[in-house]
């Protein structure tokens, strides 16, 4: 939980700082949303862009990946939006360097200016984000389903814990009644009494014979 909150801060600063780079200077002391985006392809040229088909174009782009990444707790889609942002400012910066001879950051506005520095913190930011981020655990949707009992199934032994009352033949069966004393199964008021004989005292004292 932690490094998912840590990981999605740093997801979304780094898709801040990148969306906030082409409104700072890239090139010549002109900010990055002057520049087309099809001049990494043919070469920077002294044309103004509108801002919707400038460099803000990849770098808005990237942001929302991020943002989508960060609600999913998405790793994949934090770091493809890094690697949008750091593949198009590693590629404005080939450029730049075509243009001028070699990658030069002075203060009078010539060469890479802070907007390219932003936007490639941003990427790294991103990258990071994805890092740190433990993304989407799947226990929980496994565990609620752990001791969850098959709607269809149908116990024919009459404990759950048990196996299945199979006939002779192998086919599915009814229990068997458990067996029970004699005695226990008859009413008391059903149980036979027994006669005692009544004793003959003639037997018992016979008379003396004369």
């Amino acid at each position: 939980m932690i490094r998912n909150v840590v990981g999605s801060v740093l997801a979304l600063a780094g898709a801040t700082a990148a969306v906030w780079s082409p409104f700072r200077a890239w090139y010549d002391g002109r900010h990055g949303r002057d520049y087309a985006i099809d001049e990494l392809f043919t070469g920077i040229t002294d044309t103004r862009s509108d801002v919707l088909a400038s460099i803000l174009l990849p770098f808005a782009f990237a942001a929302l990946l991020a943002l989508v990444g960060v609600v999913l707790r998405s790793r994949l889609l934090v770091a493809l939006a890094g690697v949008v942002v750091l593949g198009f400012t590693v590629f404005w910066m080939v450029r730049v360097g075509q243009a001028e001879g070699s990658l030069v950051i002075s203060g009078d506005g010539r060469g890479l200016g802070d907007g390219v520095a932003n936007a490639f913190g941003g990427g790294v930011l991103l990258l990071l984000g994805a890092l740190v981020m433990s993304g989407r655990s799947s226990h929980g949707s496994h565990g609620s389903h752990a001791h969850r009992l098959d709607p269809e199934y149908r116990p024919t032994h009459p404990t759950l814990d048990g196996p299945p009352v199979t006939g002779p033949g192998g086919e599915p069966g009814t229990p068997e009644a458990p067996t029970r004393h004699p005695q226990a199964s008859t009413p008391y008021a059903a149980t036979r009494t027994w006669d005692v004989p009544t004793p003959d005292p003639e037997r018992e004292n016979p008379p003396p014979q004369g």
